[in-house]
């Protein structure tokens, strides 16, 4: 996607929209650190349950960036957003909001982290990119097709940079696995399998706390709820643990489709494509009254052009967790923490020799040159990193939002075939849904008043 180069400087932009706007033109020092006003990038936190806190801490460590504002609708995690921030910085200059259009409005920041519950990544995030600020948002890119949809057309309106926190595409691994495979170096592709954890997990420690009760005071629990169903407050089904209730997530497995599905379309060269089919195999699925009701074993096969059959499995002994990519002339496995295999000898140590999990040697194999690797993928300094360079130069990230899209649909319509029981066909091209009214509603959720979904 061709991006407009940024040709005005941090402190020149500061200054006009002060002027604009009625505000002194003289930007506090503070607000940018060490680093030249000009280079630094200012950024607004949304949310501080799960991925919140490693994010920030990630972009704490960055000199060019400057966080200024939190926004959480939680008022105990509001306030240790603010505290860890303001504590790195040893100032007062990261100031707290409640209402994210608050900080929307704000015209001196530059970006958004987003880390918000499934059901908030639409509007927060269509609002971000109208308001001129460029994003790093989680996975799964939305709760819904036709949302990811919508966030998909305002990123590309409003020319916004967008990181996907799909952060394994910055690890040497997964990105080497992928390259091998893209260069024929397997054969002919003919079967991937993406293993996903099963069950639930209490991230949020409640134990049995599954009764209905009053909202605690510090939650501002109808913002929370949000655009979806409204329904009784129950503290096992929110902080964390709101991913294990259909209303607001997706469980497992769209939990983690963004990760091992992302780097097996990478290998795939899938990027802007998908299947053309998603059949369910299996599925055991809690009563949709049950406090957590998503999927605890699941198992779908989509199919994709050339005859390629990917597997989509969590709680299924013989599909292990992470990507397998599986050709005519062998295998590729990548996994987290470095995991790395292939059936075949000579690419089985292109990454690092290992005993079980611990690395004990590192990778003294030349890089394959490029008589053999003749296309190169996209190498990055870190995610978080790949993601400020790119808000500075105008280019895309590893993971921009068309991508994150692409990833999560096929767990999307396994989702669809398996609540349906039955084959879900795709148009790719069109994103539409083929000869099935029912499936096709389920493509999108009605928003609960007075929030609606715009792109």
């Amino acid at each position: 996607m061709n991006r407009t180069p940024r040709t005005t400087s941090r402190r020149q932009f500061l200054a006009s929209s002060a002027a604009a706007i009625g505000f002194p033109t003289i930007v506090p020092s503070s607000v940018f650190g060490q680093n030249a006003p000009s280079n630094r990038i200012t950024m607004a936190i949304f949310g501080w349950g799960m991925m919140g806190p490693s994010n920030t801490n990630k972009f704490l460590q960055e000199a060019d960036c400057q966080i200024v504002a939190a926004c959480d609708i939680d008022k105990n995690h509001l306030k240790s957003a603010v505290d860890t921030v303001n504590g790195a910085y040893k100032n007062q200059d990261c100031k707290a909001y409640h209402d994210f259009r608050e900080v929307m409005a704000r015209k001196d920041i530059d970006a958004v982290m987003l880390a918000v519950p499934d059901n908030w990544h639409a509007i927060v995030a269509i609002a971000a990119a109208k308001s001129g600020k460029d994003i790093y948002g989680e996975k799964p890119l939305a709760r819904t097709i036709r949302e990811q949809q919508a966030i998909v057309k305002a990123v590309q309106d409003n020319n916004r940079i967008w990181q996907t926190g799909s952060w394994q595409r910055s690890e040497d691994n997964f990105r080497i696995g992928a390259e091998i495979v893209r260069n024929g170096l397997i054969g002919k592709l003919n079967r991937v399998e993406v293993g996903l954890p099963a069950g639930h997990n209490d991230f949020a420690k409640t134990g049995d706390k599954t009764q209905i009760t009053p909202p605690p005071a510090e939650l501002d629990y109808e913002v929370w709820i949000g655009p979806a169903a409204m329904e009784p407050y129950i503290e096992a089904r929110v902080h964390k643990n709101w991913r294990w209730n259909y209303n607001i997530g997706g469980g497992q497995l769209l939990d983690w489709i963004g990760h091992h599905c992302d780097i097996a379309h990478w290998g795939m060269d899938c990027d802007r494509s998908g299947p053309t089919e998603v059949k369910p195999i299996q599925v055991d699925m809690p009563a949709r009254t049950d406090v957590w009701n998503t999927a605890t074993k699941y198992r779908t096969e989509a199919l994709y052009a050339g005859d390629i059959i990917m597997t989509i499995a969590g709680g299924h002994d013989d599909i292990r967790m992470g990507t397998k990519w599986i050709g005519t002339e062998g295998t590729i496995y990548v996994n987290r923490n470095g995991a790395y295999d292939s059936s075949n000898p000579e690419l089985k140590q292109i990454i690092q020799k290992r005993e079980g999990d611990k690395v004990v040697e590192a990778a003294k194999a030349p890089k394959l040159g490029d008589d053999i690797i003749k296309t190169r993928l996209y190498e990055t300094k870190g995610h978080h990193r790949n993601f400020l360079d790119c808000v500075k130069s105008r280019q895309p990230t590893v993971t921009p939002v068309e991508t994150a899209h692409h990833s999560a649909i096929p767990g999307h319509l396994s989702l669809i075939s398996l609540m349906l029981n039955r084959s879900i066909k795709w148009d790719p091209t069109k994103e539409e849904i083929i000869g099935d009214e029912e499936a096709t509603k389920m493509l999108g959720r009605e928003y609960r008043a007075p929030w609606k979904l715009e792109a």
